[in-house]
């Protein structure tokens, strides 16, 4: 926001009205501190107003909706349900909020469309949002100096901008977590990915992982991330990750199934992902079984669920991911606020890793908002906060957070990572467990692939 906030009455009928209402702000802060605080649920907000006096926050959260690649639309419904939630609790820090949502349609347009009306409605700060096409929607908010916290992590300019707040490691420290994940299982791995800007750098990053345990690269077999099917791919990968149908007149059966079991083919496509496995399944010989694997935003809970839990084809898949897995207690929190205030929306899965982003990009703005302690909050407030080095705590979902310079990873093409930990999950009688307790460091991981290139 680049206004200058609230401006003192100048007439005489405005000045009786402040003194009035100063007066019962007085009262009521008396009659609380008498009685006490815990037992007065309305001490603190003035009747009517949500927030008592201070002025309301306008935000925005954005997600495509619709579309026939990827869609969240769970992300901007979790906005709205934290709103409700923080509103009906005195809001942040006593101020109101406001969520803006917008459509970017998954276009360059629509993301820049989406920013260009944030400017324009003086949100404070984009939160939770989702976009491949940070070219589009960095420039404007930078212009505007609005800061972009907790994005879902599938853009460069996330991790570049200095305007940018990451809550996660992207989809950088995920294909490099997902590396180290299949390494010690996995001596052919195959990588179908999309053919765009932003799936050019997941070999490299991949390709990490796995030479980090001295293990071949990963065939890189590039598609369309809206493709209606994926037969010659899946045929692809199949082949390149050991299980290739010639190799059973060759080695004979049993010689070309061992060897199949130790390759891996692994999809990252966003919602596209449910569509190559179903290409998958129907290529891959029963004789020649591989791993499958992902990353959690392409495969999730709701997908294993829907494909039929563990008689469908992620049973045994390794997934890498952000979190912990969703039936952890540490979700309940988020999981209560959903029940309370979006019950019935469908669209709201808190298995859902949009959603889990989304809760956590907004703890982070109702903490440095409550850090500042002031009647109005501006944009260059925000920012100010989160680089001089405000900590956010997300109760373990995430490591503490913050953004100094100090915090930041020695990677030039993804420097403000700044929480650089991965779970590795699996999928174990239909459910996402942990396949390792606790959180992974990839730093050096994606230190070394920028480092090669």
């Amino acid at each position: 926001m680049t206004g200058n906030g609230w401006q003192r009455p100048r007439d005489l009928r405005r000045s009786t009205r402040l003194h009035r209402s100063l007066g019962t702000t007085a009262t009521v802060f008396a009659t609380c501190s008498a009685v006490g605080a815990g037992l007065l649920t309305g001490c603190g907000v003035l009747p009517g107003v949500a927030g008592g006096s201070r002025e309301p926050i306008t935000v925005m959260t954005w997600a495509p909706d619709g579309t026939s690649a990827t869609n969240t639309p769970g992300m901007p419904a979790m906005a709205k349900a934290f709103a409700r939630w923080a509103n009906a609790n005195g809001g942040l820090g006593g101020h109101e909020l406001n969520v803006l949502t917008c459509n970017e349609h998954n276009t360059a347009t629509g993301a820049s469309d989406c920013a260009r009306r944030a400017v324009k409605e003086k949100a404070v700060a984009v939160v939770g949002s989702y976009s491949q096409y940070g070219s589009a929607f960095m420039a404007p908010l930078e212009a505007a100096g609005i800061p972009y916290i907790g994005g879902y992590g599938i853009s460069d300019q996330e991790f570049t901008s200095g305007l940018s707040y990451p809550v996660n490691g992207g989809q950088a420290a995920l294909i490099a977590g997902s590396g180290r994940q299949l390494a010690p299982d996995c001596e052919l791995v195959s990588l179908v990915r999309p053919d765009t800007i932003s799936g050019d750098i997941l070999p490299g990053l991949l390709n990490a992982g796995l030479v980090a345990d001295h293990r071949k690269p990963a065939t890189d077999i590039r598609t369309a991330d809206d493709a209606s099917d994926y037969t010659p791919q899946a045929e692809r990968a199949l082949g390149q990750a050991g299980a290739d149908p010639a190799l059973a007149a060759r080695l004979g059966r049993k010689a070309a199934a061992e060897k199949a079991q130790k390759g891996c083919v692994t999809a990252v496509l966003g919602d596209r992902t449910e569509t190559f496995f179903d290409s998958f399944r129907r290529v891959e010989s029963d004789d020649q079984k591989v791993r499958v694997a992902s990353v959690i935003g392409s495969v999730g809970q709701p997908l294993i669920d829907r494909t039929g839990g563990k008689d469908g084809p992620f049973e045994g898949a390794y997934v890498t991911g952000w979190y912990p897995e969703a039936d952890d207690p540490r979700w309940d929190p988020m999981k209560k606020v959903i029940s309370e205030q979006a019950f019935g929306d469908d669209s709201i899965d808190a298995a859902d890793a949009g959603v889990q982003t989304t809760w956590i990009a907004y703890t982070v703005l109702k903490k440095v908002v409550e850090s500042l302690g002031q009647d109005s909050v501006h944009a260059p407030d925000l920012v100010r906060a989160l680089n001089t080095g405000v900590s956010v705590d997300t109760g373990g979902l995430t490591p503490a957070l913050r953004w100094r310079f100090e915090d930041m990873l020695a990677a030039p093409d993804f420097p403000r990572i700044i929480n650089r930990q991965v779970t590795f999950q699996v999928v174990r009688d239909g459910r996402l467990v942990s396949l390792r307790k606790g959180f992974t460091d990839v730093s050096s991981t994606l230190e070394d692939a920028a480092a090669n290139g």
